[in-house]
């Protein structure tokens, strides 16, 4: 995200139909495996995302909070595509009785088939809608770059069986 608002993105060209990515995606049991933060510690929900409107919670774990839940709301969702939610504090996260416990946080993926059988997967961390001091203590959300690098790294592994993702890279690598 620069000056002017607009989300950090990442890509990654996975081998990998996008329709196995989505699944891993909307899948909240496969988070931990995915998850390049070191936050994530399980799924609560265990069923996969239908649509725009579910939530599914996932445990926590930040040192400034300890263990809590986030219920994150799904916002986007076009099967095959595009997949996005909204964090908001649930159970054990200090902010979880707050009035407004929904910041403006949203993660995406939009899946763009590159072939029959790869797709260029771009992950997006969007904090446009928080407050101007908030984005500036996160860099703009730049903070996430390696985590998200790292995230669509283990997707790729998830996907393809394969260790380091030696056989795809970052999107115009």
């Amino acid at each position: 995200m620069d000056g002017d608002g607009s989300p950090v993105r990442v890509s990654r060209r996975i081998d990998a139909p996008a329709a196995a990515i989505f699944q891993a995606l909307a899948d909240p049991t496969c988070h931990l495996a995915l998850d390049g933060s070191g936050m994530l510690r399980g799924a609560v929900t265990q069923a996969a995302v239908t649509g725009v409107g579910d939530v599914f919670v996932m445990r926590m774990y930040y040192s400034a909070h300890g263990d809590y839940e986030m219920d994150n709301h799904v916002v986007e969702y076009e099967q095959d595509r595009r997949i996005g939610w909204e964090p908001v504090a649930g159970r054990g996260h200090p902010d979880a009785d707050a009035p407004d416990a929904r910041w403006g946080h949203r993660w995406s993926y939009e899946l763009v088939p590159d072939g029959p059988d790869t797709t260029i997967v771009t992950e997006s961390y969007d904090c446009s809608r928080i407050p101007a001091d908030e984005r500036e203590s996160m860099d703009g959300g730049r903070i996430w770059i390696d985590s998200m690098h790292d995230t669509l790294r283990r997707l790729d592994e998830l996907c393809t069986g394969r260790r380091d993702g030696a056989h795809a890279g970052r999107a115009g690598d």
